[in-house]
């Protein structure tokens, strides 16, 4: 522990209580359905004409005792100014994700949604809508892998990380109760029922592991250990980082960009009022979106009662992008988890030794062609530059 650590270890147990509430509510899990293949079942075999039930699973905290854990903190007692204002704002998003979680299956869910993931402003609706008619419909791809041929797919990449990094742990759970390949705490978690086209595999696997997983794990490294769970609204530069990956090892084609665009539209779809069958047959008739795909993107957009949530890929990619133009390194974002916002607070603290340098590099960096890629990027980008086929007519 560095001299500049030691001064601050009031200010970290803070942290890493923060760290330990934010854990036990685990929002990303309940706010997935945990019967969507049945429910998809049920929907195709009603000829997509009722809308699908979807369970979630039993909160296993209490929210008042919570509530509670949260508050006794004394962060009044926190002298470093930094790390004062960011545990303040990180304890009300947290307060957020209660009431969220509270609110989930009724009307109030959605403004808990909003809160937490913002809104769809006008630019990021027109970069959407322009993306769908840019790229021309793709039809669906014949090629696919099991849940079992991604996991072994999965464990070649922990390997070949794992050659660099020797103590980068191996985290893999191939799960019957989610819907959606995800990570959770450093844990990628694949669908028992996935069904992922094979082109795909690559990107998706420097998507999950080498910008989620590589992230978590530098954030454990650090004494900051909310550096793992997130800083305050760290999924949008997440997820950003992310696509820019897919984008950067090849592997961002136009299904996947329409797919991202038709996030936005469903969303804004659903805040301007619209319901389940509304949002799915407008992907598939208006924005030719093949069924189980406009499927996947609708229940995610209406479950618990309406989410935001989906509208940080494209958002979050459009901000990394103004940030390369700007010409801004990328380094310092794999320090941990958190926003773009937070890069001058996370810069003083390496400043000051508190944090570290990144200890795992990305593999999407180096990959053959990605830092010719990147700048390309560099010298300026839209969300649209991103697709490099036809433009539909």
């Amino acid at each position: 522990m560095t001299t500049a650590t030691q001064q601050l270890a009031p200010a970290l147990e803070i942290d890493a209580r923060l760290t330990q509430i934010e854990r036990s509510l685990n929002l990303l899990l309940n706010i997935t359905p945990v019967n969507a293949a049945d429910a998809w079942a049920d929907f195709e075999r009603g000829d997509f004409g009722t809308t699908p039930t979807l369970r979630l699973r039993p909160l296993e905290f209490e929210p008042d005792m919570v509530r509670r854990d949260l508050y006794g903190l004394e962060i009044e007692n926190v002298t470093d100014p930094a790390l004062h204002t960011l545990f303040r704002v990180k304890r009300d998003e947290i307060a957020r994700q209660i009431t969220a979680l509270e609110d989930r299956d009724t009307s109030r869910f959605v403004y808990g949604s909003l809160q937490l993931y913002g809104g769809i402003a006008p630019p990021l609706a027109s970069a959407a809508e322009q993306l769908l008619e840019t790229i021309p419909a793709q039809a669906p791809s014949p090629h696919s892998v099991t849940a079992g041929a991604f996991a072994d797919a999965a464990r070649a990449e922990f390997d070949r990380y794992r050659a660099v990094y020797p103590d980068f742990p191996v985290q893999i759970e191939v799960r019957d109760d989610i819907s959606e390949l995800m990570v959770s705490f450093g844990r990628l978690l694949i669908p028992e029922t996935a069904n992922i086209r094979t082109d795909r595999v690559e990107p998706l696997l420097h998507h999950e592991v080498g910008t989620h997983v590589v992230t978590y794990q530098n954030g454990a490294r650090q004494p900051l250990t909310l550096l793992t769970t997130g800083l305050p609204g760290y999924d949008e530069t997440q997820e950003g980082l992310a696509v820019l990956a897919e984008y950067l090892t090849g592997g961002l084609d136009p299904r996947r960009l329409r797919v991202l665009a038709a996030r936005v539209v469903a969303i804004d779809n659903m805040l301007d009022g619209a319901e389940f069958l509304e949002i799915f047959e407008s992907l598939r008739t208006d924005h030719r979106i093949p069924t189980r795909t406009a499927w996947s993107i609708a229940i995610r957009v209406v479950v618990g009662g309406g989410s935001v949530k989906d509208a940080i890929y494209l958002r979050g990619i459009t901000r990394i992008l103004e940030t390369l133009a700007e010409g801004s390194s990328l380094d310092v974002l794999f320090v941990g988890k958190f926003a773009l916002d937070h890069v001058p607070l996370i810069q003083d603290l390496l400043d000051r030794e508190v944090l570290e340098a990144p200890w795992i590099r990305p593999r999407w960096l180096d990959a053959p062609g990605a830092q010719e890629r990147l700048e390309r990027l560099r010298a300026g980008a839209s969300v649209a530059d991103l697709y490099e086929g036809d433009v539909s007519e």
